[in-house]
């Protein structure tokens, strides 16, 4: 088998055993049928199933013990961020739980990322958040809806780069991409006010703290009833 045919078989073996376990199919606990059983099952050779597994595992979906069995984990209490791109993909209308919950989330770190660059950036690096906070409002109305989202991204990640915090860019990264799953919600979410741009971008340039939470906050949680 090829190596590109090896991947696609890997997978297919990949979605079908995580949607099991995502729709509750397979449950925390329940073991995994063995790579033979599984080969046959799918109709795959055993090292594109052992490439599956091994996905699933470092999803912490399931625990690999060699010489045992292969179980199911409770991705609520095991999984981390990448779970939540798992449950975003492949589907064409995310649950609404998991669209508010992404937009919860990303309301949460941009407000306190907004806090926290404007209190932890240098004057440079709080001047191009301004500066990027003007182009992505100059965009707005103007029909050019592609560069309107990738300026407002820009602004975004200038903000929670500057905020020094790995964390809240590694969470970012997740929670872009896990966005890119949700089909028209993003238009109804795209950013529709250039005046809360000016203001988010002007409260970090003059290292204003709390006023840049506060339009941070205001620009974010809305999105949350626009997204309803």
């Amino acid at each position: 088998m090829s190596g590109q045919r090896r991947e696609k078989a890997s997978t297919r073996v990949h979605q079908a055993l995580r949607k099991q376990i995502l729709e509750g199919k397979l449950e925390p606990g329940d073991r995994i049928p063995s790579e033979r059983v599984l080969a046959e099952q799918f109709g795959v050779n055993r090292h594109a199933v052992r490439e599956a597994l091994k996905r699933l595992q470092q999803a912490s979906l399931i625990l690999i013990t060699h010489g045992g069995a292969t179980r199911v984990l409770d991705w609520r209490d095991a999984g981390g961020l990448e779970v939540l791109l798992d449950l975003g993909t492949d589907l064409n209308d995310p649950p609404a739980d998991l669209i508010r919950s992404v937009l919860e989330m990303r309301a949460s770190i941009g407000e306190d990322a907004a806090r926290l660059c404007a209190e932890r950036a240098d004057q440079g690096a709080r001047d191009e958040v301004e500066r990027l906070g003007e182009r992505a409002a100059a965009l707005i109305g103007s029909g050019e809806d592609a560069m309107l989202d990738q300026a407002f991204a820009e602004f975004w990640l200038s903000i929670v780069d500057g905020s020094g915090n790995i964390a809240y860019r590694l969470s970012l990264n997740s929670l872009l991409k896990a966005m890119l799953t949700f089909g028209e919600v993003a238009e109804r979410i795209r950013p529709n006010d250039g005046s809360l741009c000016r203001h988010l971008g002007a409260a970090i340039a003059s290292a204003d703290p709390e006023t840049a939470a506060e339009v941070a906050a205001h620009m974010l949680r809305a999105d949350v009833e626009r997204a309803a």
